[in-house]
């Protein structure tokens, strides 16, 4: 890692924050990780630790999808139009898209700020992006958006999806006359030196070269994979690298001002952004607070994690790993709250390899699934010997639930991202990529329940020998008597 140039005053330690990332990547399974801290208008810290899936180390330029970062450029993307005066955030989304429709009458409510904020009303519910088919630009993406309902009155509940984020960015293109990704490196990028920047429509397929797999995990081993086809742009397609976000946290803790004297927006819009406009949510435009008036937002794909921190003190945080959520490791973000502990000058916390344990313990569950299945297979003829006189409902009582392990399989797609993912969409492949030691425990207990009420069943069904009647003694002197 190299520490970037600032007055030793200011300047943290290099080696303690060597040790503190070097220590949370080893107990939370990140083979690589990019850092970048910053304090008002300097960079303090820009670099890297670890390597990529080629092997290569990964330093201060290497490129890595900030992943759900990428909202907070797009609410910018939209402040700027607000300033430039071509865009109110009052104002009906349908103002500035005329072709936005909805399945619900009420979408024609839905303003700019409510796609900010979160509270348009859609929600992974009503729409579940990942599950439907994936467009390939963003005017496919407001044309998926008409099958949309709405959870709620626009305005009433924050709800996170990536939808809202989709159609703010196809708005910023129809109203700046060009493509969302040429308007972000002309107007937010270029401006400020962020040269090695960019943003994406669909992954994998539009990935720069230069970027590679990110990382599933399972078992204590890190496993080089793709990113599962979706639709990004807008809402997580921000392909970016420590150096870059470096500028990034600059405009963001100095009011819109850059490091190289461009101001992107002003200081009323930054604030705007980092603020929530009513207390039922936390969320502002692009960006959250938290409980300690520090400003932030996560970013998470399924091979990649990421997270930026503003802290009151004018320090800036970002860090990006390359191994994406899992059971167990819902994003890097308590690698910057450690970080924002040692800049600040407390001391990180340690502790268990979470990850790990975790995935050892759903190991250990399925090695007993399999030799509990393999025992009552071998012994399904005696157990059908000894029930096979009971009656047809106490039988049917009995196997019926060898059938939940794979309902479970079959709904746990959903159950999961209700409980974990707050109401997120999530199909069965990404959750192969969530927690392969999840799914293959669900899985071999599916199948093996599965044989073994299909072994019983057969079993009850073969026909059984009669039973011999009593021995009569016959001796002579029996008989007499």
């Amino acid at each position: 890692m190299v520490p970037g140039t600032a007055s030793a005053k200011q300047e943290p330690d290099a080696a303690a924050i060597e040790r503190a990332v070097s220590a949370y990547a080893g107990r939370a399974a990140y083979p690589g990780i990019a850092v970048t801290i910053t304090k008002g208008s300097q960079v303090l810290y820009a670099g890297g630790y670890g390597h990529d899936s080629a092997g290569a180390a990964v330093t201060a330029t290497t490129p890595m999808p900030a992943a759900s970062v990428s909202k907070s450029f797009t609410a910018l993307a939209v402040m700027q139009l607000v300033e430039a005066g071509k865009v109110t955030l009052e104002s009906p989304v349908r103002d500035y898209l005329p072709d936005f429709r909805i399945a619900d009458p009420r979408g024609a409510q839905i303003t700019v700020r409510q796609l900010l904020d979160q509270t348009s009303g859609i929600t992974d519910s009503t729409l579940p992006e990942k599950s439907l088919p994936q467009p390939d630009s963003l005017a496919g993406a407001a044309t998926r958006a008409r099958s949309a309902t709405l959870a709620v009155e626009p305005g009433t509940r924050h709800f996170y999806t990536n939808t809202n984020y989709h159609l703010a960015a196809r708005l910023v293109e129809v109203v700046a006359g060009e493509p969302f990704t040429d308007y972000l490196r002309r107007h937010v990028f270029e401006p400020i030196g962020m040269g090695a920047t960019t943003t994406i429509n669909q992954t994998p397929r539009d990935l720069p070269r230069d970027v590679r797999k990110g990382h599933v995990y399972a078992y204590g081993a890190s496993i080089p994979a793709v990113e599962p086809k979706r639709f990004v742009n807008g809402s997580d397609g921000v392909i970016s690298t420590a150096s870059d976000m470096a500028k990034w946290l600059i405009v963001q803790s100095n009011a819109g001002l850059a490091a190289n004297g461009t101001r992107l927006v002003s200081a009323t819009s930054i604030a705007s952004m980092h603020t929530s406009s009513d207390p039922r949510w936390t969320y502002g435009m692009g960006w959250d607070t938290d409980r300690k008036g520090r400003v932030n937002h996560s970013g998470i794909w399924f091979t990649y994690t990421a997270d930026t921190l503003l802290l009151p003190d004018g320090y800036g945080i970002a860090v990006i790993g390359n191994s994406g959520i899992g059971l167990a490791n819902e994003g890097i973000s308590p690698l910057a709250d450690e970080l924002a502990t040692l800049v600040t000058g407390g001391e990180p916390s340690t502790g268990a390899p979470v990850r790990l344990i975790v995935d050892l313990t759903l190991a250990g569950l399925t090695l007993l699934s399999l030799l509990l299945g393999i025992r009552n297979l071998r012994r399904a003829r005696i157990w059908a010997d000894r029930f096979a006189t009971r009656p047809p409902w106490r039988l049917a009582l009995r196997l019926l639930p060898r059938l939940t392990p794979l309902a479970l399989l079959v709904v746990l797609p959903d159950l999961l991202g209700r409980i974990v993912g707050g109401g997120r969409d999530i199909t069965f492949i990404q959750l192969c990529y969530y927690s392969i030691a999840l799914v293959s425990w669900t899985a071999v207990a599916a199948v093996l329940n599965a044989s073994v009420l299909t072994a019983r069943i057969v079993a009850l069904s073969r026909p059984r020998p009669a039973r011999d009647a009593p021995a009569t003694n016959t001796s002579p002197q029996l008989a007499a008597s």
